[in-house]
């Protein structure tokens, strides 16, 4: 969310910014906002006098009454229930208008990073740099849920008599392989610096309008029935959560977490081959990094995360690629984001297993996440998000590239990184 000062000192940059990412719709709301924070600034200017005004009748009455002037100041008192009431409305009035700017306020795009291609959708986003070698195989490498069949490993039928579609069961060395990748990206993080954690994983209404934009909530959310729930849909919504309404000393900062949790999505809209399979699936586990800085800090830790995505694929010889989202491509409260995408040498093509994204203050300002300086200044934190791995997507790419045939039975090597994790084994063979 923009503060709203700059947006009255600066609406032809919140216009430009609105047209460059190509949400023209939105730019009456630029005026629209400006006049009703005039009006309100109007009101509680109102209110404030009348306020005033009333404490100082009410000063006077005493005065009268120690005079023994008690009919002049039953007139006053008059006088004062009339400016209670004329309060009482100003106060209503400025409550309404109030919620009205925040409604707007709500909906304005975050101000993107200069350094931003402009684009209108993910087709203008633009590849930056290719990490590995392309994995090429002499052989057909089958479709991911049939390597996994192979090795007994998953059961989407029973999964969906159990729960319905966008479900499945891994069993055996698969789901082992699942939890082994989890396992290595949350000590992978703690190498880094990273504290561990695992976070609620239902957060009230507050915190989800919070972390995310309207859109992106109806999109992706379940509710819970009758409470005010909702099922996260990434760790880093609890976990950017966990500061709501905090000043941390400056001295302390960065914070750098890493999370597991489980998550849950609507996958609204979900077609073609990528949506087959456990490509967009309900329920699915995840290893995230989330990092509350100094705004000035901020840049360096986007460029630092993204970077340590890019170098746990490639510690388990998965390519990746990087893409820089286009302007049409950001979710409303990101000013810069990054896709790291692994190669998949069935389809011929590079698809998203991470998302590395700066909200710059957006969240901070949503929430009430501030820093207070040595000199006691206070100021508003950035904060960031970046996927470590999220299986099943990662699991994919694994398979895909870690895949080997003799003429007669798969099997899956295992990269030495990830070997005490799956109790020794160097690979995975064919039953």
């Amino acid at each position: 969310m923009l503060d709203l000062k700059f947006v009255r000192e600066n609406p032809e940059v919140v216009k430009q910014n609105i047209k460059n990412k190509f949400q023209d719709s939105k730019l009456p709301l630029v005026d629209r906002v400006l006049e009703l924070d005039e009006q309100n600034r109007k009101n509680k200017l109102e209110a404030d006098n009348l306020r005033a005004n009333r404490n100082k009748i009410s000063k006077q009455i005493g005065a009268l009454m120690g005079q023994g002037k008690r009919e002049e100041a039953e007139q006053m008192k008059k006088l004062v229930t009339e400016q209670s009431e004329k309060l009482a409305e100003a106060e209503k009035k400025e409550a309404e208008l109030s919620e009205k700017v925040k409604e707007i306020m709500m909906t304005l795009p975050n101000i993107i990073d200069p350094s931003v291609p402009i684009g209108r959708d993910d087709s203008e986003n633009v590849e930056v740099q290719q990490f590995g070698e392309q994995t090429k195989v002499d052989f057909e490498i089958p479709y991911h849920t049939d390597i996994m069949a192979m090795f007994d490993g998953i059961d989407k039928d029973a999964a969906g008599r159990v729960a319905g579609e966008g479900f499945y069961y891994l069993m055996g060395d698969i789901a082992r392989l699942h939890s082994a990748v989890l396992a290595y990206a949350r000590d992978f993080m703690i190498d880094k610096g990273f504290t561990y954690c695992i976070p609620p994983f239902m957060i009230r209404s507050n915190v989800v309008t919070g972390v995310m934009s309207f859109a992106e909530m109806d999109a992706m959310m379940y509710k819970i029935e009758g409470e005010d729930l909702y099922l996260i849909g990434t760790s880093e919504h609890s976990m950017i959560g966990k500061f709501i309404n905090t000043m941390t000393p400056e001295s302390r900062l960065p914070l750098t977490l890493t999370s597991y949790s489980p998550c849950f999505r609507k996958e609204k809209g979900a077609h073609g081959i990528e949506e087959r399979g456990i490509y967009r699936i309900h329920q699915f586990e995840k290893q995230e990094m989330i990092v509350v800085c100094k705004p000035q800090d901020s840049m360096d830790w986007f460029n630092k995360m993204w970077n340590y995505s890019v170098k746990l694929f490639t510690s388990l010889d998965i390519p990746v690629r990087t893409l820089e989202c286009c302007s049409g491509d950001l979710a409303d409260l990101k000013v810069k984001s990054y896709d790291v995408e692994a190669w998949s040498p069935k389809q011929d093509k590079y698809f998203e297993v991470c998302s590395c994204s700066n909200l710059g203050d957006a969240q901070a300002r949503r929430l009430g996440i501030k820093i207070k300086g040595e000199n006691g200044e206070k100021y508003l934190a950035h904060t960031l998000n970046n996927t470590v791995v999220a299986p099943p997507r990662m699991l994919i790419a694994f398979l895909e590239n870690n895949l080997e045939f003799d003429g007669s039975k798969y099997s899956v090597k295992i990269p030495k990184v990830l070997r005490p994790y799956m109790g020794g084994k160097d690979k995975l063979i064919q039953k």
